[in-house]
């Protein structure tokens, strides 16, 4: 099985023939439209088996299977509350639908696998990016502690922009993770550290001088093994987007 993920800068109603050069069974788009509220030719690729989820119909998270695949999406809701502290601020608890964007989905009732794309907080602008995510994972760990389960997407994060005074760091998230047995299929396979990549998942400005790694993918223990990621390249991807696109495969 191929599952892809791509941030594809928007429009991906026009960028469909590209990505399927790809051959996907199952596709985890960023920053695409809502096929639902889009062109008749999008909606003909999408299919009738699509999940998307999003704040603005012009830019969501997608999940497009193909070639027969099957996915379905899972209502994943909780609550959660830091206790301890004498404070009764409301920014020490949360709740699932509070977070953006996330979609939990099972592919072919075989895999448990969750979509990413963290967003920045603009009412609490500290837990942007990786603070959501590291929010979602204190509501829903024991959901992604389950055998064959991946998490997949765009992080927007690096541990080169740790801080020390925040818990919810890359690398802290990382550790946490791995407690939980899920571990960075790129960092196993190129035995590379976190912060010390050196394959590039994002150009800013689509400069090739600004590279960062920014888009994951987690699998569970029981996968690791079985697990072969690609990296797109900045020449053949570029002009359709800032990221390059991760396909990972599993035997």
């Amino acid at each position: 099985m191929k599952i892809v993920t791509w941030n594809c800068n928007g429009a991906l109603r026009n960028k469909t023939h590209e990505i399927d050069r790809l051959d996907a069974d199952i596709l985890i788009i960023q920053e695409c439209e809502n096929p639902a509220e889009s062109t008749e030719e999008y909606q003909m690729w999408s299919g009738s088996n699509f999940l998307w989820v999003g704040k603005s119909r012009h830019k969501g998270l997608g999940v497009f299977p193909k070639n027969g695949h099957t996915v379905k999406g899972l209502s994943w809701n909780g609550h959660f509350k830091i206790s301890g502290l004498p404070s009764d601020s409301p920014a020490l608890s949360w709740s699932t639908n509070s977070l953006k964007l996330f979609m939990p989905f099972v592919v072919n009732d075989e895999f448990t696998i969750l979509g990413v794309w963290t967003k920045g907080d603009k009412l609490n602008e500290i837990f942007g990016y990786m603070g959501q995510f590291w929010k979602y994972l204190q509501i829903h760990r024991n959901n992604l502690t389950k055998a064959r389960t991946l998490v997949v997407g765009d992080f927007n994060s690096n541990a080169i922009w740790d801080k020390p005074e925040r818990w919810w760091n890359h690398s802290d998230v990382i550790k946490e993770l791995k407690d939980i047995n899920l571990e960075s299929v790129y960092h196993l396979q190129f035995k590379e550290s976190q912060s010390q990549e050196t394959r590039p998942t994002f150009f800013l400005h689509r400069n090739r001088e600004k590279p960062y790694h920014i888009d994951y993918a987690f699998a569970s223990s029981d996968l690791l093994k079985s697990c072969k990621l690609e990296i797109g390249s900045y020449a053949d991807w570029i002009y359709f987007s800032d990221h390059m696109p991760l396909c990972l495969s599993i035997k």
